[in-house]
């Protein structure tokens, strides 16, 4: 039939069509594999940055005299670069920043103050082509680059204990808030069996101090010289539940007053447990008010917990017996910490807990 066409197969046209698509979808392959490979060394990196920063920034717990060792700080940062990235791996000092965060910008972009105690660690890994050689790529030196950069920050804040769980270090002895407010970090004072008070200089202080019962309001001397050795129990958690003194029986809240039974002085039952704790650190209750004139049915309203360590002691009569305090700091990882980093103010004073990442 006329008007008819032929057709014929055009046997190159899909060869060629595959051949031009084989090109960018090379591309898109080398390009993922290479931003694979980069995302991989930054999580790396960043991970390795959380380590060292929280490790790094528990060396900030001040000492018993108030100190704090920045060069130990810092030499921790290098030790755990090295263990983790090798001992070629570099960190300038300018990467690792060290100072008290600012309450205000704590959940931005944290500035670092350089006044008060240190809390703060801020550590910067660098694979930048410049402290340490930037990240060698795969496929993407076909279009002329050759390495990328990868930088990985942490920062890492001790955070202020606020309450006081099952374990946690208390030393059942209650000090009148005036007093403490008088002292100054590092004073020292002595609270005797009689229940008088002296200064780190031997002048009196006037008022009482004396032992609580942080929990039954019937402790006995062996029940609080166990406390004393082995901090707050659960049985003592629930007591003050049961007695409608605090609201759960999880933990004491320190910024909620709570009222406990106290003996003024301090009895002699207590000197080995005392005794095994000299050169440690404790938490003590502080009291504003106190009900009944004198006897054995004091109640002591606790209306806030600071941190001290226990100097030393002595035991020879109401007199001669006595038990040297400093005030100081503690860290203790069974305490809570503030659920507010913003807030510094409602913690116990002095009392630092388990570190955590802020950025």
């Amino acid at each position: 039939m006329t008007g008819q066409r032929t057709t014929h197969p055009r046997r190159g046209a899909t060869l060629v069509l595959m051949a031009l698509l084989t090109i960018p979808l090379l591309a898109m392959v080398a390009f993922a594999v290479d931003y694979g490979y980069l995302l991989k060394e930054r999580t790396d990196l960043q991970r390795y940055a959380d380590a060292v920063a929280l490790a790094a920034v528990q060396d900030l717990v001040p000492a018993i005299d108030g100190s704090q060792d920045l060069g130990a700080v810092r030499a921790t940062v290098r030790t755990y670069v090295a263990a983790n990235l090798g001992n070629a791996f570099k960190i300038s000092n300018a990467d690792i920043e060290i100072g008290r965060y600012d309450p205000n910008t704590i959940y931005s972009k944290v500035t670092l103050l350089n006044t008060g105690v240190y809390d703060t660690v801020r550590v910067t890994l660098r694979r930048d082509g410049n402290v340490n050689s930037s990240v060698s790529l795969f496929f993407a030196p076909i279009i002329g680059v050759r390495n990328s950069s990868v930088v990985a920050c942490s920062t890492a804040v001790l955070q202020k204990a606020k309450d006081l769980p099952p374990g946690a270090d208390v030393l059942p002895f209650g000090i009148p808030q005036d007093v403490w407010d008088n002292l100054k970090l590092n004073d020292v004072w002595i609270g005797y069996g009689d229940g008088k008070m002296l200064d780190g200089l031997g002048g009196e202080i006037p008022g009482n101090w004396g032992t609580v019962d942080i929990g039954n309001a019937n402790n006995s001397t062996s029940d609080l010289g166990d406390q004393i050795l082995n901090g707050l129990r659960q049985s003592d958690l629930d007591s003050l539940h049961n007695d409608n003194r605090i609201p759960t029986n999880t933990h004491i809240d320190s910024s909620q007053p709570v009222w406990v039974n106290a003996d003024p002085g301090l009895s002699s039952g207590m000197k080995s447990a005392v005794r095994a704790i000299h050169g440690q650190a404790r938490i003590v209750p502080i009291f504003d008010q106190l009900q009944a004139a004198g006897g054995n049915n004091l109640q002591y309203h606790i209306n806030k917990w600071g941190a001290v360590d226990v100097v030393d002691s002595n035991w020879g009569g109401a007199k001669n017996t006595y038990v040297k305090l400093r005030k100081s700091h503690i860290y203790d990882g069974d305490l809570r910490p503030h659920p507010n980093l913003g807030n510094t103010t409602n913690t116990i004073d002095h009392a630092y807990t388990s570190p955590v990442l802020v950025e």
